[in-house]
């Protein structure tokens, strides 16, 4: 391999793994934030890793740590509870008589420590107070531009040293701290009800489809009966029913059932599937008749060969059918909001039990992403685990046995 060989690969790696992690990052971030707390997650500029303010124990409470110079040197400060009056003032060219708190302002004094005239300083037709300060040993008469407070900070090792400022602008002392707290705050809300119902719901519909489209599909397949052509156009002529024609019929007979509200309801309507049965058709038609031959001679009975022929040689297939429906069953939302509800929170899936978690927790957003963590990691880990199974059945479905 040549030297431009090399450094076209090296380029390609790069390109590819850019590309990756652009793809990835929406779900990294997702993660972290999942991660962080409320106040964190409203951090500008925003943040990758989860960070946490640095505690210690200050008067028995405790208190965040925040960095400030002083006299050139770093130290660390805790806030006291105590608030400050101050007067911000500065000289009369550089008032602003329309905005007072756009001036620019010279000097910062705790109010005690500025002495009162009496007079006042008319510019543009506003009135501002003078009041006497000192800077540097030398006092000065200027006017008041605008009153406000600020936080008093004691150092840590010298709570004689102290400064002020405004708490939430000071320079916070903070760590890289997941918490994994967030996960025990979300399954408090029966989350994790939820995800057991979900976890019900899921399985059995990807068993009733998978048993259900294998036998099916063996039938349209293999076995000759009168109809049977017209039987599967008309059945996967199914598919392109829309699901809100389905909606009421499907109601009105849970209804009658007395299926409403119940879990039942999520599994049966959903164990048939007609893409499944087509799938699974299309993947036994590809298998050498031979084999099949050859079984019937020695006496096996159809159902045999389906189970120990057929199956095994059909698991990228069946692979892949399982994780269409496992995506189906898992992220299924329409359904389980009309036949089972809002208030029957007992029965909820994941779907629906997010939507009462954006309710719940609508100012910190930290709890969502970690309820759509929870939702959305399975899948994930259910793909990864059968993605051989998924790519050898997207690679062979174009193969002519």
């Amino acid at each position: 391999m040549t030297i431009r060989d090399w450094i076209f690969r090296i380029l390609a790696y790069i390109l590819l793994t850019a590309f990756g992690l652009f793809m990835l990052f929406p779900f990294i971030y997702m993660m972290m934030t999942s991660l962080k707390t409320s106040n964190d997650v409203f951090n500008t500029p925003p943040r990758l890793l989860p960070r946490s303010p640095v505690m210690v124990e200050y008067e028995g409470e405790e208190r965040p740590t925040y960095r400030f110079e002083i006299d050139g040197e770093t130290v660390t400060m805790v806030p006291t509870s105590e608030r400050v009056r101050f007067g911000f003032f500065t000289t009369p060219e550089l008032i602003n008589a329309s905005s007072p708190r756009d001036s620019q302002i010279l000097y910062e004094i705790p109010f005690d420590e500025a002495v009162e005239t009496g007079e006042t300083l008319t510019i543009n037709g506003e009135e501002f107070d003078l009041y006497q300060i000192i800077i540097d040993g030398e006092t000065l008469t200027v006017p008041l531009a605008y009153r406000g407070s600020k936080d008093e900070f004691v150092s840590i090792d010298d709570p004689s040293v102290r400064t002020f400022a405004v708490e939430r602008l000071a320079n916070q002392v903070e760590k890289v701290e997941f918490q994994f707290n967030n996960y025990q705050a979300v399954f408090d809300l029966k989350l994790d009800r939820a995800l057991v119902n979900t976890t019900i719901v899921t399985v059995g519909v990807v068993i009733g489809q998978l048993i259900t489209s294998i036998m099916g599909g063996y039938a349209f397949s293999r076995i000759r009966f009168k109809g049977r052509d017209t039987i599967f156009l008309m059945y996967l002529g199914s598919i392109m029913i829309p699901f809100v024609v389905l909606i009421i019929p499907i109601y009105r007979l849970m209804v009658v059932i007395g299926w409403q509200n119940r879990i039942v309801s999520l599994i049966v309507p959903w164990i048939f599937s007609a893409y499944g049965t087509f799938l699974m058709r299309q993947f036994f038609i590809s298998i050498p008749k031979e084999i099949e031959e050859a079984a019937l001679m020695d006496g096996a009975s159809r159902f045999r060969i389906l189970w120990t022929i057929f199956v095994p040689l059909s698991r990228p297939a069946i692979a892949t059918l399982a994780i269409f429906s496992f995506l189906y069953a898992w992220n299924s939302f329409l359904w389980p909001l009309l036949i089972i509800g809002e208030g029957n929170v007992d029965n909820h899936v994941l779907t629906l039990s997010l939507i009462r978690l954006s309710n719940s927790f609508a100012d910190q957003p930290n709890m969502v992403l970690t309820g759509a963590a929870v939702a959305i990691l399975p899948p994930i880990l259910i793909f990864i685990l059968a993605q051989r199974y998924f790519i050898e059945g997207v690679a062979t479905s174009g193969l002519k046995g």
